[in-house]
């Protein structure tokens, strides 16, 4: 049994440029360069402007990595085509972020202010005090890199403070209440 999303051809759009070696793929498109190696399990060729992966033979290796291999390839080519955005909101009284050159400011109520440093490759824009704006080429990059900010102070349940994504809803706790004798 073939894999649904790995049997779906991937459209190569106008000015993106793919390279396929027997072990890594190069994609170049306007807004950078990617690359992804992979294992010898799938076959990746281009046919008729677009990028098909097929398993080499029907071992549970080859069917695992089929869809695998795709989506990232797919993520390649909408990365250097479109680019990545995720947005974190900062909730809490006092909260804020701003950028200074190349490192990202944030006052998240400890003693200390946290300065974390923007790694190569993605773009940190603070729109407003309580907006953070991550964006890049590399869809993993992006996510991972959002998800270490909205670490420093995840959301906590009872009043919702913390740095959450802007997609993401928490679920509230009720808090204590005084018992009535």
């Amino acid at each position: 049994m073939a894999s649904r999303i790995g049997k779906m051809p991937v459209a190569l759009p106008q000015g993106v440029k793919i390279d396929i070696t027997p072990s890594e793929v190069k994609v170049e498109g306007p807004k950078g360069k990617l690359s992804q190696t992979y294992k010898s399990c799938v076959k990746i060729e281009v046919k008729d402007n677009e990028v098909v992966v097929t398993p080499v033979d029907e071992s549970i290796e080859a069917r695992s990595c089929h869809g695998l291999y795709r989506q990232l390839v797919n993520n390649m080519i909408i990365g250097v085509t479109k680019g990545y955005t995720t947005n974190l909101q900062i909730n809490g009284v006092g909260y804020k972020a701003e950028m200074k050159g190349n490192l990202l400011v944030l006052s998240l109520g400890y003693s200390t202010i946290i300065e974390y440093v923007v790694p190569e490759g993605i773009t940190i824009a603070c729109d407003g005090p309580t907006k953070i704006s991550v964006s890049g080429i590399d869809k993993q990059r992006v996510g991972q890199v959002s998800a270490e900010i909205r670490s420093l102070r995840a959301p906590e349940p009872y009043k919702g403070k913390g740095i959450k994504y802007e997609t993401e809803t928490i679920r509230h706790k009720v808090g204590k209440s005084s018992a009535k004798k």
